[in-house]
C-alpha cells in the first residue's frame, strides 16, 4: 500500500474452491490484498495457479467462498447484480489476453461500449473516446474494423476502451499473450503511461519476469497465497 494514497481495493483472506470429480481443488486459501490509488502491482504464477481466478473474483465477476472484498471501502458481495454490473463499469477497467472487441464495431464504437454500458455516449464521450484513441497513436485508425486491425492495434484500442469510463482500477489479465515481444513491449509502455498519466491503479497478471518488474509491487501467487516479492 502507497502511503498517503487512498485505498481503491482490499481482499482480505479470499477463498475458492473448484470441484475436481469428487473432491474439491482449492485454488485460493486466503488471499489478501491492498491497492492504493495510482499504484501498479503485478501478480506471477505459474499456469494454473489461480491468477485469473483471483482476477475475476476482485473485478467481481465469480464470487468467492470466503473471505470479503471492498471497492473505495464499499463491500462488494452485498450488491444485487445489476447495480454490481453498472459499479463494475464505472469502478474497473478490464484488459484482456483476447482483446474481446465487438468485429461488427468500428475502433471508436468499441471503446465507447463502455460508455454505452454504464448510461449514454453524447459529444463528450465521443471527445473523450477520440482522445484516447490519439494517446494510444490510433487517430487514423478510429473508423476500421477490428479485423482491419493488427493484434497490436486491437489491444491498444482495448486500451482505450478499459480507461474510457476514468476508472479507478484497470485489470489486465496478460495483455500480452497474444502478441509478439515487440508488440507486447510497446503495449506494456503505453499501458503503464496511461494508468501513471490518468492516476489510475493497475493490476497486472502476467507471466513475463520484465513486465511484472516495471510494476511499483511485485507479487507471486503460489500454493493459493500471494506473496509479496
Amino acid at each position: 500500500m502507497s502511503e498517503g494514497h487512498p485505498l481503491v481495493l482490499r481482499a482480505e483472506t479470499l477463498e475458492k474452491k473448484f470441484p475436481s470429480g469428487p473432491r474439491l481443488i482449492e485454488v485460493l486459501k486466503g488471499v489478501d490484498l491492498s491497492v492504493s490509488a495510482g499504484e501498479s502491482i503485478s501478480i506471477r504464477g505459474e499456469s494454473g495457479s489461480g491468477k485469473t481466478t483471483l482476477l475475476n473474483l476482485l473485478a467481481g465477476l465469480e464470487l468467492a467462498d470466503a473471505g470479503t472484498l471492498e471497492w473505495s471501502g464499499e463491500k462488494v458481495g452485498q450488491w444485487p447484480l445489476d447495480r454490481l454490473a453498472v459499479r463494475r463499469g464505472k469502478f474497473i477497467g478490464m484488459v484482456f489476453q483476447n482483446f474481446y472487441l465487438v468485429p461488427e464495431l468500428d475502433a471508436i464504437d468499441n471503446v465507447l461500449l463502455a460508455a454505452r454500458i454504464v448510461g449514454g455516449v453524447g459529444g463528450e464521450e465521443r471527445e473523450r473516446a477520440r482522445n484516447l484513441m490519439t494517446r494510444v497513436g490510433l487517430a487514423e485508425r478510429v473508423s476500421h474494423l477490428p479485423g482491419k486491425l493488427s493484434g497490436g492495434e486491437r489491444q491498444r484500442v482495448a486500451l482505450a476502451r478499459a480507461l474510457m469510463n476514468r476508472p479507478r482500477i484497470v485489470m489486465a489479465d496478460e495483455p500480452t499473450g497474444n502478441l509478439d515481444e515487440r508488440t507486447g513491449n510497446a503495449v506494456i509502455d503505453q499501458l503503464l503511461a496511461l494508468c501513471s498519466d490518468e492516476g489510475v491503479a493497475l493490476l497486472l497478471v502476467t507471466h513475463n519476469k520484465e513486465h511484472a518488474a516495471r510494476t511499483s509491487r511485485q507479487t507471486l501467487l503460489h500454493l493459493g497465497r500471494l506473496e509479496t516479492l
